[in-house]
């Protein structure tokens, strides 16, 4: 392959976008699924029509634009509601990753890291990562911090993690993992030996032998080319 993929995980307020920020500051390709997910639920576009077919206007701002918060509420506390939001939506978040990859890959990019909340959750996607990290806090931090960050009571904030798989059994997926339970200056240590690690991948070796060649068919088919119009 020319190009692996990282696919990187985490909890509900584990402070995967702490690791995110630092990645990008070592200048890593971050694609980030979240980010997409908000852009293909903009007004008038494929994805927000259906939602608003299946959920009812209620859930929409003043702008049109679709309130998060009242549609987290509906999906956080019907399972089946969840379900058919996904269905509606992971297609479109797919498609427009699919596009950011592409362009990582004409880039020359090593490697690409795909911040992905759900990873752990639809399993289908890690058979595509050459590497899954898994972005660990503390279950009681966990509440803490989701509860000083949404404002939420202790109830409302165990019904959002226990939405998602327990960190402790993603662990078993991850091939990597982040403990974010301790100090921020803690958790930057453990990403930037994560970082050293993906670097000196052997992959990037095949990686560069590919692209020197693809460069090089590359660069003998536009001198046949010129050849040929020139004469």
């Amino acid at each position: 392959s020319t190009m692996f993929l990282v696919g990187l995980s985490g909890g509900i307020a584990s402070g995967k976008s702490t690791v995110v920020a630092t990645l990008r500051e070592l200048g890593c390709a971050v694609i980030d699924a979240d980010l997409i997910a908000r852009d293909v639920v903009k007004p008038h576009s494929k994805a927000h029509q259906q939602i608003l077919r299946h959920f009812g206007t209620g859930i929409l701002l003043e702008n049109g634009e679709i309130d998060r918060e009242a549609l987290g509420n509906i999906i956080f506390s019907q399972p089946e509601k969840r379900r058919l939001l996904n269905s509606i939506t992971h297609p479109e978040i797919l498609k427009e990753m699919l596009k950011q990859i592409l362009k990582y890959f004409v880039l020359g990019y090593r490697y690409v890291i795909l911040d992905i909340p759900l990873l752990f959750e639809t399993r289908g996607l890690t058979k595509f990562m050459k590497y899954t990290v898994l972005v660990y806090c503390d279950p009681s931090a966990q509440r803490v911090r989701l509860m000083r960050r949404s404002g939420l009571d202790m109830d409302a904030a165990d019904a959002r993690i226990s939405a998602q798989l327990p960190l402790e059994e993603k662990c078993q997926w991850a091939t990597h993992i982040i403990d974010n339970s301790g100090d921020r200056e803690s958790t930057r240590r453990q990403v930037l030996r994560l970082h050293a690690r993906l670097e000196d991948s052997l992959d990037f070796l095949w990686a560069r032998l590919a692209a020197g060649a693809a460069l090089a068919g590359l660069g003998g088919l536009l001198f046949l080319l010129l050849r040929h119009f020139s004469s």
